[in-house]
């Protein structure tokens, strides 16, 4: 596994996900034969992404938003956490929390990342690109790649750290999250968050 050889674009966006150097991003990548989550995990393991060393730094504070949206028919809530009752009470981080809040009751994300997308629901999203695929009559050598890129684009649509922000779509959620991380000073999780819909099904 370790001869894999690992697409320099890979690297980069691991490093940039997880701050570690670009050697250990391209053993973690190695490791893992190529599978980003699992990279991730694998850096957070060994203590390399900053990410993890950061969690080192209890976020025990924080917020809970309560966000109501297209007259009460949407209702969010979203835990952010940060270290300190004084950076909680701050207007970026109480600005951050709002947004996140309004971002959620817009895009309706279903996981938090990529990490959480359960293995069925995975491979189900599989089955259906495959099969899309050989439907529109793509050559069966590409299936693969095309697999891959829509299920690239699932993550955006259902992962909220992949998700464009509603009012931004330049940066992600992961990036205004690490924005908010370097201008606050301060460790900052989204904890979890929940959303529910007038006359939706529940769980």
């Amino acid at each position: 596994m370790s001869t894999l050889e690992i697409p320099a674009q890979l690297i980069k966006e691991l490093r940039e996900a997880t701050g570690a150097g670009i050697l250990d991003c391209r053993k973690a990548l190695q490791e893992s034969g190529g599978d980003f989550a699992q990279a991730v995990a694998w850096l957070r393991e060994k203590g390399l992404a900053s990410a993890a060393k950061k969690a080192g730094r209890q976020a025990k504070d924080g917020k809970i938003e309560l966000y109501a949206h297209a007259g009460g028919r949407v209702g969010v809530m979203v835990e952010v956490n940060c270290e300190t009752d004084f950076v909680a009470r701050t207007e970026q981080f109480q600005t951050f929390a709002h947004d996140l809040a309004l971002h959620v009751a817009a895009a309706a994300p279903r996981y938090m990342d990529v990490a959480d997308v359960p293995a069925d629901v995975l491979e189900a999203e599989r089955t259906i690109a495959r099969n899309r695929a050989r439907e529109e009559g793509k050559p069966e050598k590409v299936w693969d790649k095309i697999v891959e890129g829509r299920i690239e684009k699932f993550y955006q649509e259902v992962c909220l750290l992949r998700q464009p922000f509603v009012k931004d779509e330049s940066k992600t959620i992961a990036d205004l999250l690490k924005e908010t991380i370097a201008a606050i000073g301060e460790n900052v999780v989204i904890r979890r968050f929940v959303r529910w819909e007038l006359g939706e099904a529940s769980n």
